[in-house]
C-alpha cells in the first residue's frame, strides 16, 4: 500500500520538476529564443538586477528577460560614469591588442606605440594625424579604412598603397595633396590586397567609425586630442 502511495506521489512530482526544468532557461537561452538570428557574442549580467549586457562585435545593447526587451543606449551610474562607453573601449582594446601589424603603414620610432585606424578623407582623422605627425616620441601603425560616404577615399587609399614609400604617401594624402584628384588611379593588384587586409582588420575589430586609436594600450575613440595628449604626456 505504501509503495502504491509513494508511486502516486512521485510520478506527479517528477512531472512538475520536468515542467519546471523545461520552463527554466538561462538568460542566453531566453535571448536566443526571443531574438533568433541576432548576432550576439555573449549575454552576461550587469550591475543592474534583471538587466543583461549583450555584446555584438564591439557594440553593446542590453536585454531584459521576462518582458523580453532590448534596450539601446548608454548605461550611466550615479557617478555619471558611462558604463557602456567604458565596456566598449575595453572590448575594442582587447581586439586591437591582438591585431597583426604586418600590413600596417609604420611611421616613427618613438617609445609610445600607436595603432591608428583612419580614413584619408575624414577631417577629424586628418586633425589627429597632423598632431601625431608632429611628435617624435611615437611609433605609429596605421590602417586605412575608406568610408563609403567619402567617395574619393578609396582611390586615394590605393594611391598610398601603390607608393614605394607608403608612409610619405600617407602623410601627403592626409595633408590634402591628393584632394584635387588629378592623378592616374592606381590599379595594382597588390594595393587591392593590402586594402582588403586593412578592411578585414577593421571588420574583426568591429570598427564603427574613424579615427580609432590604441595608444600605449589605451583606447581613444575619435579625435579626442585632450585624451591623446594626456596619454602621451603620461598625465
Amino acid at each position: 500500500m505504501k509503495k502504491i502511495f509513494l508511486s502516486l506521489l512521485i510520478v506527479p512530482l517528477l512531472g512538475i520538476l520536468s515542467a519546471v526544468t523545461a520552463i527554466a532557461a538561462t538568460p542566453e537561452e531566453s535571448f536566443k529564443k526571443s531574438f533568433p538570428g541576432f548576432p550576439a557574442d555573449s549575454v552576461t549580467p550587469t550591475a543592474v538586477s534583471g538587466l543583461y549586457e549583450v555584446v555584438v562585435g564591439s557594440q553593446i545593447v542590453y536585454y531584459a528577460p521576462g518582458p523580453e526587451y532590448l534596450v539601446y543606449g548608454p548605461l550611466v551610474n550615479s557617478k555619471r560614469e558611462n558604463i557602456t562607453e567604458k565596456r566598449t573601449s575595453e572590448l575594442l582594446g582587447n581586439k586591437l591588442k591582438t591585431v597583426s601589424l604586418d600590413k600596417a603603414i609604420r611611421m616613427g620610432t618613438g617609445k609610445h606605440q600607436v595603432i591608428e585606424i583612419t580614413d584619408i578623407d575624414c577631417p577629424f582623422c586628418r586633425k589627429a594625424s597632423t598632431y601625431l605627425a608632429g611628435r617624435k616620441d611615437v611609433t605609429r601603425h596605421v590602417f586605412l579604412l575608406p568610408a563609403q560616404n567619402h567617395p574619393n577615399a578609396r582611390a586615394k587609399t590605393l594611391q598610398v598603397f601603390c607608393a614605394a614609400d607608403k608612409a610619405k604617401a600617407y602623410e601627403e594624402a592626409m595633408s590634402g595633396k591628393l584632394d584635387d584628384m588629378k592623378f592616374t588611379p592606381c590599379k595594382s593588384a597588390a594595393s587591392e590586397e593590402i586594402l582588403k587586409a586593412h578592411q578585414e582588420i577593421g571588420r574583426k575589430v568591429g570598427v564603427t567609425g574613424t579615427p580609432l586609436f590604441l595608444i600605449d594600450g589605451q583606447v581613444v575613440l575619435g579625435a579626442d586630442m585632450a585624451r591623446i595628449e594626456k596619454i602621451l604626456n603620461g598625465k
